[in-house]
């Protein structure tokens, strides 16, 4: 399903809101105190949570509404019983989820990675689909370090090492996994597409024989 307009701009502004979370949640806890900072959070994420959710029922990827519904439900406990706990369980809640959507195809398949791989290119040789696998593995075991991680720290961490963690830390592997990911693929099976680093790499290492 294709977003434009106004759908399109709350996407992207849920997008901001939700990377900047633990940032956000820091500000109002240390301002205002729990209930305060998840009604704010609330305020601001309803609109764009509520189009996820609308979005992805009409969509083929009808799970991803857990993700936004799990967000909203978890600040409205914290508001009601002004409680700071569930609004910090966000990031461990969000990487159990996760962990369980990858974990879930690598029984019945075919591997996340690869339904992800299979959007760009249909066609995938025997090696590239034991590539897929393997790193659908990797995340498996990435979200379940990160999700625990993410729960000590909300249950016994620090404020401020809850944020540092989840707010700059947990992107950074994020983005190392993702790029050396990326990287390695390239080198290997040499695909490339259209975009600026697929043509970059395409003109360094030439394309597959």
């Amino acid at each position: 399903m294709k977003v434009t307009g106004p759908a399109s701009a709350a996407q992207v502004a849920s997008t901001v809101l939700l990377i900047a979370y633990p940032v956000v949640i820091y500000a109002g806890l240390t301002r205002w105190g729990p209930r305060s900072a998840a009604l704010l959070m609330l305020a601001l994420l309803l609109p764009a949570l509520s189009l996820r959710v609308r979005l992805s029922i009409k969509g083929s990827l009808r799970k991803l509404g857990l993700l936004p519904l799990t967000t909203g439900a978890l600040l409205a406990l914290s508001a009601a019983l002004d409680n700071s706990r569930f609004m910090l369980a966000v990031p461990a809640v969000m990487n159990a989820l996760l962990l369980g959507s990858f974990a879930v195809t690598m029984i019945w398949g075919p591997p996340m990675i690869e339904r992800f791989a299979r959007l760009v290119d249909a066609e995938l040789n025997a090696r590239e689909v034991s590539w897929c696998r393997s790193w659908t593995l990797l995340w498996t075991a990435f979200f379940a370090l990160n999700g625990t991680v993410a729960a000590v720290l909300a249950l016994w961490g620090p404020l401020k090492w809850w944020t540092f963690y989840n707010g700059l830390i947990a992107y950074l592997l994020v983005g190392c996994l993702f790029a050396t990911e990326w990287t390695w693929r390239k080198i290997r099976f040499r695909r490339f597409g259209t975009s600026w680093g697929d043509r970059l790499f395409g003109r360094l290492l030439g394309r597959r024989q």
